[in-house]
């Protein structure tokens, strides 16, 4: 795994899936606040008129000299709740994006976010 202040080197990387087909380009990572581990990432998917980033779990995530390689099928990535290329996540809908891999959500004691950009 990487941390979450290398980001700047693996942007615009592209991003595989565990079989090594390409989803998509590394936009940028969201950490976990309870720990300030990177938790997702955001794939640029799309046609290039109409661009989305998705949301990837991390865990399991290896990287090499030229992508990152997730644990997760493209096509479920592809699926995966999104946000306009200049968009941040609403608060809201992070338990929409844990739901759509089968992760168990949990807002912070406070109803403090659960993830957010570095």
């Amino acid at each position: 795994m990487f941390e979450a202040e290398d980001i700047r080197k693996w942007r615009d990387r592209d991003v595989v899936d565990r079989e090594g087909r390409k989803i998509g380009t590394l936009e940028s990572i969201y950490v976990d606040t309870a720990t300030d581990k990177p938790a997702f990432a955001t794939v640029t998917v799309g046609m290039p008129t109409r661009r989305r980033l998705v949301f990837v779990p991390l865990g399991g995530a290896t990287v090499s000299p030229h992508y990152l390689k997730v644990t997760y099928p493209r096509d479920l990535v592809r699926e995966a709740p999104s946000i306009g290329t200049d968009d941040v996540l609403p608060a809201k809908q992070e338990e929409a994006v844990f739901t759509h891999y089968d992760l168990s959500y949990q807002p912070g004691t406070g109803g403090e976010r659960r993830l957010a950009r570095p």
